[in-house]
């Protein structure tokens, strides 16, 4: 069996409405629900509602420093800690409705932020132990980290704040930011980027002065990834089926053409290529970023939620949330090598190249499932 665990939660599955305060469970689906869906009607007969609940694109993280991956269970409060060397997973206790995971690839501190109580907790990458608990201010949502100066990002929704946690002494301080959403971070260059859903802008902070430069990609945009060497950042713009290119601190933006609803976004810095996951038609979109240009496009599974990319093996791994399955593409052929279970609404992927284990944060039912995807390839050959 390519599915070698899948963790069993004993709370009741998360309803959207009971967490009205994530702005993307909430505003998401409104924007699928009553602007892009209706759009598709003439080549979909019958659209499906999207995925509710608490939901993050940070809920999974792989660590090169210790090898391990963390995948967050807000339903029971914890962070499940796979060690896929020593085959065993232990699911730590953290704080109230955790909903995104960050890791230090210097000290292998991995970092949880809890939307629940307004803290952020410390997890020691030796012991799985939580070592500190720090408060965060209200409603804490995505998290990030420089692990080169040791400082943590904190975003927060329904408020302008970011939070700053001094990694060194475990002090926070908060300053006005914007409205934003996501969090990403350039250690090479100590550049925060964030990105706003609602705001219709992408701002670029730098991490010493903590001055910030916004520019606007338009409203509905999300999805962030960077490429670290060359100071690219790329967002996904669900609203206009594009992808927005900009570099680093940089106030021109380059537009590509992708699929409908481009809500995840993932980069190989080895072949230099983007991928967008397409919610909207069930695609991926393939970016030659050098060209800046679409260089086609992937079918995959129903509602393609999240994407992962092994930059290693060339593999690019899609959860589609809607049919309970992980497509695996191969990055050289741009065609899919297979389609596997990967438990109830997998919305969240973290990728061990050690392993060769794909971890996936699923939404009901199961809280992840771990999947074989290396033996799997290897035995279909």
């Amino acid at each position: 069996m390519y599915i070698i665990y899948s963790g069993k939660p004993t709370d009741a599955v998360f309803e959207a409405r009971k967490n009205v305060r994530l702005r993307f469970a909430v505003r998401i689906v409104l924007c699928w629900a009553t602007i892009a869906l209706p759009a598709m009607a003439q080549s979909k007969a019958e659209i499906s509602p999207a995925i509710s609940g608490l939901i993050n694109p940070q809920a999974a993280a792989f660590s090169p420093a210790t090898g391990k991956v963390y995948v967050v269970d807000s339903a029971r409060g914890v962070v499940n800690v796979s060690d896929d060397a020593a085959n065993s997973t232990v699911a730590v206790k953290v704080g109230a409705e955790p909903v995104s995971v960050a890791v230090n690839t210097a000290n292998g501190r991995a970092y949880v932020a809890n939307a629940g109580d307004g803290t952020v907790s410390i997890l020691d990458g030796k012991t799985d132990r939580v070592i500190a608990t720090l408060r965060a201010g209200v409603h804490p949502y995505s998290i990030a980290v420089n692990s080169v100066t040791g400082k943590i990002y904190v975003t927060h929704t329904f408020s302008e704040l970011l939070t700053i946690i001094d990694g060194f002494t475990d002090r926070s301080t908060s300053i006005r930011a914007g409205s934003f959403d996501l969090a990403a971070v350039n250690s090479r260059t100590n550049t925060i980027y964030l990105l706003g859903y609602e705001g219709g802008n992408l701002a670029a902070m730098d991490g010493e002065s903590e001055g910030i430069a916004q520019t606007s990609v338009g409203m509905h945009a999300w999805g962030l990834v960077v490429d670290e060497k060359s100071d690219i950042v790329y967002a996904g713009k669900t609203g206009d089926a594009e992808v927005a290119v900009l570099r680093g601190k940089s106030d021109s933006v380059i537009k590509i053409h992708a699929g409908s609803i481009p809500g995840a976004v993932a980069f190989n810095p080895t072949t230099n290529t983007l991928y967008a996951a397409d919610y909207g038609d069930d695609s991926v979109t393939v970016i030659d970023c050098e060209k800046r240009a679409p260089a086609g496009s992937i079918p995959v599974g129903s509602r393609p939620e999240a994407i992962a990319v092994d930059a290693g093996s060339n593999q690019v791994f899609v959860a589609n949330t809607h049919d309970n399955t992980v497509t695996v593409i191969d990055g050289a052929t741009k065609r899919v090598r297979k389609t596997l279970p990967a438990g109830k609404n997998p919305y969240a992927l973290a990728f061990n190249p050690k392993s060769g284990k794909l971890h996936v944060a699923n939404l009901d039912s199961a809280s992840f499932t771990i999947i074989d995807v290396k033996g799997e390839i290897q035995g279909a050959r």
